[in-house]
C-alpha cells in the first residue's frame, strides 16, 4: 500500500530539510507539513504538485515504482544554464531526488560562478580541464587539471577562472544545492 505521508517525509529527510524549511519554501505551516506526512491530511492536487517540486520530483516520479528507477542519463536528458560567465549543466536531472547532485561546470577565462552562501552539506569538485580558484570564505586555492576539491558547505564560495582558457570541473554537491 502506498502511504503519502511516510514518502514525503522520505524525500524531505533525503534532502536534509526541516518540517519549517519544506513549510516555508511551499508557503504552507510546519503543522500542515507534519499533518501530512502523519496522514491526518490529505493534500489538494496543487499542494501535492508544490511540495513534490520543491523536494526535486514530479507526481510521476513520486508515484513510480522504485524499482524501476532511472540508472543511466542521456545527453538529451540533460538541462543546461547559461549565466553571464559560465554554463552550468545538470547531468541528473532528478538529482534533487538524491543525496548528491552532480553539475558540468564550464567557467570562460574571468568569470566565476554564483557565490553560494554557507548551507548543510558538503562539496567537491574535480577539474577536468584548465584551472579554478576555489574561493572558500577568506580562502583561495588554486586547482588545476586533475586535482580536486572538496569542502563543507557552511561557508561563502564559488568558484573563479583567472586563466586565459575556459575551465571545465565536474562538481558534486551532496545534498542537492545547485
Amino acid at each position: 500500500m502506498f502511504n503519502l505521508g511516510i514518502k514525503i517525509k522520505e524525500k524531505r529527510k533525503l534532502l536534509m530539510l526541516t518540517q519549517q524549511e519544506l513549510a516555508n519554501r511551499c508557503e504552507l505551516t510546519k503543522g500542515y507539513i507534519s499533518q501530512l506526512e502523519n496522514n491526518m491530511v490529505s493534500p489538494s492536487l496543487e499542494t501535492l504538485e508544490i511540495i513534490l517540486e520543491v523536494l526535486g520530483t514530479t507526481l510521476s516520479e513520486f508515484f513510480k515504482d522504485d524499482d524501476k528507477k532511472q540508472i543511466v542519463f542521456t545527453e538529451e536528458e540533460q538541462y543546461d544554464k547559461s549565466f553571464d560567465t559560465y554554463l552550468q549543466t545538470w547531468l541528473v536531472p532528478s538529482a534533487q531526488e538524491h543525496r548528491m547532485e552532480p553539475i558540468y561546470v564550464v567557467i570562460n577565462p574571468n568569470g566565476e560562478t554564483y557565490h553560494d552562501y554557507p548551507h548543510s552539506g558538503e562539496e567537491f569538485g574535480y577539474v577536468i580541464d584548465g584551472e579554478v580558484t576555489v574561493v572558500y570564505g577568506d580562502r583561495t586555492c588554486v586547482c588545476k587539471k586533475g586535482e580536486s576539491f572538496y569542502f563543507v558547505s557552511n561557508t561563502k564560495h564559488y568558484l573563479k577562472n583567472e586563466g586565459k582558457q575556459k575551465a571545465i570541473v565536474l562538481w558534486v554537491s551532496c545534498p542537492p544545492n545547485f
